[in-house]
């Protein structure tokens, strides 16, 4: 029988979007021919150890209105010439395209997984022009979906009252962590004398909190807090540890490579999720990062985000910060650290919920809508 060819499109550079590979690694597993296509950018990263087929568009505009008009033009024109049976849409960013090319083959099979509360994001509730646009395409396009999944209940229960459809649950759950090998901490610059604290992922941006972890270091001892990942506030929090002369407690690592990444949060005793609740989108997000410091049986210190807390209480894998402070942070931070018994608890309660809180476990929502 000959294998369903899908095209999963997203508009970021493809290098470290988890959720997606894992996504494409379940489809390529089960038998589809998958081509993901995204866009290349000056630094983007060769990727090179993935199963499936991947495409990148080099565009003139890399932000802004143009640059969404642009790929969505140049997406719908490659979709329209080529053969596939199902399309996969991640995010609003590139629903229009994979939306009309479906319509011109009527036959194809068009899922949406929405990954956050897109016209939420306060990129966008800052214009409110730009914002009006998004939110047309989505009135105009969602009620006509068939299948639509995203990362949490929370988003799932605003769409399904929004839209009156089933949008179903596929959390952006980590697969289990299994490293052919660790990296020690002298391997990687890293101090044998001092605790490690963590904050990781690719969208450190706005309101998620890098100022107050930057500034609870000043009231912490013994530590060093890194920073490992990219984002737009990153020259930002560069500037601020400056500032207040912080360059022993902090470090910038970066974005690197996922196994490397992990290989960093594997030796941190404190693993750090501070998104503020400034809009919808960040009220229920749940970043994969948590499941990242589960697997690698670091404890979680996270803000009072719904979602957040219910993993961590269900768990008891981490403490939730009294207040979103730089106060707030470090009184929860040097309370576990102070505690080593307690940080021994919450290190087996993370190994025992990687058991559950795992990709593979998650994924067989997928066999349901793929299968």
């Amino acid at each position: 029988m000959k294998p369903k060819k899908i095209i999963v499109s997203v508009t970021n550079d493809l290098y470290t979007d988890q959720r997606v590979h894992k996504v494409c690694s379940f489809l390529h597993d089960n038998g589809y021919q998958v081509l993901l296509v995204g866009r290349k950018l000056k630094d983007s990263q060769p990727i090179t150890d993935r199963p499936y087929s991947i495409k990148r568009f080099k565009l003139v505009f890399t932000r802004g209105a143009l640059f969404y008009a642009n790929y969505n033009m140049r997406l719908f024109w490659f979709l329209l010439f080529s053969k596939f049976d199902v399309l996969l849409s991640n995010d609003l960013d590139s629903l229009l395209a994979n939306y009309c090319a479906h319509k011109f083959k009527r036959k194809s099979r068009l899922v949406y997984d929405t990954h956050e509360l897109f016209t939420e994001v306060p990129e966008l509730t800052a214009r409110p022009k730009v914002r009006k646009v998004w939110l047309a395409i989505e009135q105009k396009i969602f009620p006509k979906l068939e299948v639509v999944y995203t990362v949490n209940q929370s988003i799932a229960d605003i769409y399904s009252k929004k839209y009156e459809k089933e949008v179903r649950v596929v959390r952006n759950v980590s697969k289990l962590w299994q490293p052919k090998t660790i990296l020690s901490k002298k391997e990687l610059n890293l101090p044998e004398d001092k605790h490690i604290i963590i904050l990781q992922g690719s969208g450190i941006n706005v309101d998620r909190g890098g100022e107050e972890a930057v500034l609870a270091m000043k009231e912490v001892e013994q530590a060093l807090f890194l920073i490992v990942g990219s984002g737009d506030v990153i020259p930002q929090l560069k500037q601020l540890t400056k500032e207040h002369h912080l360059e022993d407690k902090v470090r910038f690592v970066g974005r690197v490579p996922y196994d490397q990444m992990m290989n960093y949060t594997y030796h941190a005793d404190l693993g750090l999720s501070l998104d503020k609740d400034t809009n919808p989108n960040y009220r229920f997000s749940l970043p994969n990062k948590i499941f990242d410091y589960i697997h690698t049986t670091t404890p979680v210190i996270s803000s009072d985000l719904v979602e957040l807390r219910r993993v961590i209480e269900k768990h008891n894998v981490g403490r939730i910060i009294p207040e979103h402070s730089a106060k707030g942070v470090a009184q929860t931070i040097n309370s576990l650290l102070k505690d080593p018994v307690l940080l021994e608890q919450l290190k087996a309660n993370c190994k025992q919920a990687a058991q559950i809180e795992n990709w593979e476990h998650e994924s067989k929502v997928l066999e349901e809508i793929y299968l």
